[in-house]
């Protein structure tokens, strides 16, 4: 039975006022996106105008001039401005190679109910004239599916996107006519580099670069766009922290993500002894999973569909085609 005169006061501390926050939306600032957006396709220019200009005199691409920065080259190209138009190629390819990366995660966030950013462009005086880009999400991802879906479409668009290009590329390409070694730099072709050239030798015998091994072949700009789509593919699938792959191996094991993380780390490092680029990355990736140590990327119920899986075996078939061991020889 109950008691009709309840111990608790009329009057209480629950009578006082609840202070409710009001989280303001997310406004997106198109503004800045752009003007991104044009800086980095201007700082592509740059570097894609001496890679052309080089294809077009038949020297390979990576060959420097006497410019204080050789493998950004803005003082060459300014002093001729129409230089910037031989560029196009080079920066038109990149910019859509990345951006269909990025808009792969944006598109299954905006699926998924995930908030998050268009994409930032960051331009940068490096040798291909940007950092890349990036989306920011900011909103909780709710279960471990939508997480892998984000993590995975990224590099699955970029890859398909690169491919394509890199086909395009290689008709486009020529014969080397001088030694090699007059390069600053020269690349390290992944395995879909071998496989695609061998692919365009049998369905196009007679474009110029057909039976010719690859070391024998001056890579039109276009195809370095296409590298760099291939590298930032593998970079990114690295199943460590917050990288793609390291979204992918969460949703897939929560439990041993971070002692998977320190592993990538150590295999960085000892890949360092071919490449002492991979000791830049380790670091980087020890950072990272320093920093997020403790983060819950997504809840760990409900559990991931069986689905999931078939396709992480594609993420890692994309990793092992993308990867090279040494990407860069050479100096400038």
């Amino acid at each position: 039975m109950s008691d009709l005169h309840s111990p608790i006061p009329a009057v209480t501390e629950f009578d006082r006022p609840i202070e409710v926050f009001v989280v303001r939306p997310y406004r997106p600032r198109y503004w800045l996106h752009i003007l991104l957006l044009i800086i980095t396709f201007f700082t592509m220019l740059v570097v894609g105008s001496r890679m052309q200009f080089n294809f077009l005199k038949g020297v390979p691409i990576f060959t420097a001039g006497n410019e204080y920065l050789p493998f950004f080259p803005i003082g060459w190209a300014l002093a001729v401005p129409s230089r910037l138009l031989l560029g196009v190629p080079f920066a038109t390819s990149l910019i859509f190679i990345l951006l269909a990366h990025e808009m792969g995660h944006y598109i299954y966030c905006r699926r998924n109910g995930v908030l998050a950013t268009l994409p930032f462009f960051i331009p940068a005086p490096t040798l291909i004239g940007t950092l890349g880009a990036v989306i920011r999400i900011k909103s909780p991802i709710r279960t471990r599916a939508a997480l892998f879906d984000i993590g995975i479409a990224g590099p699955i668009a970029g890859f398909v996107a690169a491919a394509g290009t890199l086909m395009m590329a290689l008709t486009l390409s020529r014969p080397l006519t001088v030694d090699i070694s007059t390069a600053n730099l020269t690349l390290g072709y992944p395995l879909i580099f071998q496989y695609v050239h061998k692919l365009m030798g049998v369905i196009a015998p007679n474009i110029p670069i057909a039976g010719l091994p690859l070391r024998s072949v001056n890579l039109h700009p276009i195809g370095v766009a296409s590298w760099v789509g291939m590298f930032a593919t593998a970079l990114n699938l690295l199943p460590s922290g917050q990288l793609d792959g390291g979204h992918i191996v969460y949703a897939l094991w929560p439990k041993v993500h971070r002692y998977i993380s320190w592993l990538v780390v150590g295999i960085l490092v000892y890949l360092g002894r071919h490449y002492m680029g991979w000791w830049f990355w380790a670091f980087l990736v020890a950072a990272m999973n320093i920093i997020t140590w403790r983060q819950r990327q997504a809840p760990d119920f409900p559990d991931l569909p069986g689905s999931r899986y078939g396709l992480a075996l594609v993420g890692l078939a994309l990793l092992v085609l993308t990867l090279t061991l040494v990407p860069f020889a050479g100096s400038i």
